[in-house]
Parts: structure tokens; C-alpha cells; sequence
């Protein structure tokens, strides 16, 4: 599956998340990450992200879809991180 994932995390935790985050998916700009994702790792991350976050306080939103095909991404501005494909 391919997701988005932005997420609001306090700033003694946010380091942690930007970490745990990067091991998963693709940075895009500031908490923000895309990319292809099995469930498994998908489940793995948001029990890492469970044990970092103060669920009170801190919130993490994914926008899932069955592959990037189906998403449509328009960015205006600069790019922050644009992704590069080696083979």
C-alpha cells in the first residue's frame, strides 16, 4: 500500500519520530513522509510511534492508498526532497 503520513509530535519527541519515520518512508518536508509500505512494517511503525507519542498531546494522520498510481500529487513552490530513483 502506499501511504502519507504527517504527523504533530511534541518538540522533545519530534526527533525521535523523524528517526523512526525515516526508517520506514520517504521524508518529504517537515513531518511529512510518503511512500510504499507492506502492512506488516505499517503495523511495526505505529507500534514504534505509540511508544514514542503522548497520545494526549500528539497526533499522527495516514492517508492510505492501494499504490501511488492512484494519487495524484501537485507541489507548488520548491520541492523540499525530491525523490531520486537509482538503478
Amino acid at each position: 500500500m502506499y501511504i502519507v503520513l504527517v504527523y504533530d509530535i511534541g518538540e522533545k519527541r519530534v526527533g525521535k519520530m523523524l528517526k523512526l519515520c525515516r526508517r520506514y518512508l520517504n521524508w518529504i518536508q517537515n513531518s511529512v513522509f510518503e511512500g510504499e509500505i507492506t502492512p506488516v512494517k505499517l503495523k511495526s511503525l505505529l507500534a514504534e510511534a505509540k511508544l514514542i507519542m503522548d497520545e494526549e498531546q500528539d497526533s499522527l494522520i495516514l492517508f492510505k492508498s492501494r499504490s501511488e498510481k492512484w494519487l495524484e500529487k501537485e507541489v507548488v513552490g520548491k520541492e523540499k526532497n525530491e525523490l531520486d530513483t537509482f538503478l
